[in-house]
């Protein structure tokens, strides 16, 4: 089961890489009158709830939770829903790389913390420590990790250009 779950948390990561590297090949097979940012939602929700099936297989839950669980969930949950409300559908589901044109945003948590939704995904993750065994938790954000490494080096001339 342990293998199983491994692969399972990094699921995501491979389709987020060749996203962000080939993003015309995305736009391309999402084909004319679809939103790769959509599409690519839709995928990402499905392989979002492989990784929490995965871990789900692995934990041991017990009530009530410990007291670090709810800080670190709800402020966790709060930079992932900040950073959504700010950016929308578009700039959470790389529509810059889609060819979209997405605002500059500063308002918190960008301009404070690099990579908020990242960085909340990951304190959600440690609320969970108490349940889930800990190389689960390591895992998952070593791939986060991985794709903020990725993601801080966009190369322009691979945007893609919406297909019409």
């Amino acid at each position: 089961m342990g293998i199983a779950a491994a692969v399972g948390v990094l699921v995501p990561f491979p389709f987020y890489y060749l996203l962000w590297t080939r993003p015309q090949s995305w736009v391309d097979l999402c084909g004319k009158g679809r939103d790769p940012s959509k599409v690519m939602a839709h995928v990402s929700h499905l392989l979002k709830l492989v990784q929490l099936v995965s871990l789900f297989s692995v934990s041991s839950l017990s009530w009530p939770p410990p007291l670090y669980f709810w800080p670190l969930l709800a402020f966790g949950q709060f930079l992932n829903f900040r950073v959504f409300q700010l950016l929308g559908e578009s700039g959470t589901y790389y529509g810059v790389r889609f060819g979209k044109n997405i605002p500059w945003v500063t308002e918190f948590p960008f301009g404070v913390i690099r990579d908020p939704q990242y960085v909340g995904s990951v304190m959600s993750l440690l609320a969970c420590l108490s349940w889930v065994p800990l190389q689960y938790i390591l895992l998952w954000s070593l791939g986060y990790a991985f794709m903020i490494y990725v993601e801080s080096k966009e190369d322009l001339a691979t945007r893609a250009k919406l297909v019409s």
